[in-house]
């Protein structure tokens, strides 16, 4: 649930940092693929490169490791601190010289390998950077928690001021003589349809917070489209659906999860093709297979959506629509997510969203 610009301020200096780090880490393999290249130099020449070497090593804060075969050794002062040792690592963890893992446990903590493998006559050479992934999970929660701060700040702030304003005009309006039993209603009701939609914009908040974690089934997609068919004739009887589902397994989901996911999506085409075409509305729904994926595309024939809008279209609250609480497709992308998924919006027209769900052998990614 990340929106978008309080951490700007507080966090902007852990976001700013990883952000640096990455990028300095990637200069520095780099640069040590470079020094491991033979160059002529001569003996003094050499010790001052060793020295150079360890200082601009040390300088790292990600733990760094040369694998050559089966042996590893720790390159800075971050990996023989991490590994407790000056030079070589015993034993060896197995995930650091096996090139197919991501991912190593040591001393309960987890770390993201970033490898690089080294050119040259030796093979099964390289350099392995390892990333603290709770670190990395802690500047991510910290931006989601100070996003949510600002969207919430700016989103009370909004509803309360023109509510206070209300309050003070009924407040004087009452304190007149010729009290005018009128404007007073015309006062009151205005307040009081300010009060809900500030209700609504709470309870949207709490539903998106508390969306539990999807318990995954065997779903059969064609009945599901099916069922959505039915609903949104119901729903929309001037839009066109046309529904494509291809030949597939039934697929593992959680089916409540995805059918909100899903009619979000659709509820969102209905009102672009609409507000654009008018009797002319047309929303296309297709579900199809890939060898590790199912891709379920959701086109209309509305106008797309600008530039400026494009990038914001996912951030919880953000809606261009007066009665929308700006939830739709924040929530569909967070059930994606929760899913090991993805939803996209296409870069190219039509305005097309693309949900793709992994087949994941029925376990979470």
């Amino acid at each position: 649930m990340a929106v978008d610009a309080a951490w700007r301020q507080g966090l902007w200096g852990s976001l700013a940092g990883a952000e640096l780090a990455a990028i300095w880490l990637t200069a520095l393999i780099w640069w040590l693929a470079v020094r491991q290249r033979p160059t002529p130099a001569g003996e003094h020449g050499a010790a001052r490169d060793i020295s150079t070497d360890r200082l601009v090593l040390d300088a790292a804060p990600t733990p760094m490791v040369m694998i050559d075969g089966g042996h590893a050794r720790a390159l800075n002062r971050a990996a023989r601190r991490l590994f407790g040792t000056d030079d070589r690592i015993l034993p060896v963890p197995r995930a650091l010289i096996g090139h197919d893992t991501s991912h190593l446990r040591h001393e309960g903590r987890q770390w993201r390998i970033n490898r690089v493998a080294l050119g040259g006559a030796v093979k099964e050479r390289s350099v392995v950077a390892l990333i603290d992934v709770e670190q990395e999970e802690r500047v991510g929660e910290a931006r989601a928690t100070a996003e949510m701060i600002h969207v919430l700040g700016h989103e009370l702030l909004n509803g309360l001021a023109p509510i206070v304003s209300l309050a003070e005009s009924g407040e004087a309006a009452l304190g007149r003589r010729d009290l005018d039993p009128r404007l007073l209603r015309e006062i009151l009701g205005t307040l009081a349809r300010r009060a809900e939609g500030l209700q609504r914009f709470t309870e949207a908040y709490r539903e998106l917070a508390r969306l539990p974690a999807p318990r995954l089934a065997a779903v059969p997609l064609s009945r599901m489209a099916k069922d959505l068919s039915r609903l949104f004739a119901g729903r929309w009887p001037g839009v066109t659906l046309i529904v494509q589902v291809e030949d597939g397994p039934d697929w593992p989901l959680d089916r409540d999860q995805l059918h909100q996911a899903l009619w979000a999506i659709l509820q969102n085409a209905a009102e672009a093709a609409t507000t654009e075409c008018g009797q002319g509305a047309r929303v296309t729904l297709t579900i199809r297979y890939t060898e590790a994926h199912m891709l379920v595309d959701v086109e209309d024939n509305g106008a797309g959506v600008a530039p400026d809008d494009a990038a914001r279209i996912f951030r919880p609250f953000h809606t261009t629509k007066p009665e929308g609480t700006g939830i739709g497709l924040s929530l569909a992308r967070q059930i994606a997510l929760a899913h090991g998924g993805s939803l996209i919006l296409l870069p190219v027209p039509p305005t097309t969203f693309r949900l793709a769900m992994p087949r994941c052998n029925g376990e979470m990614v």
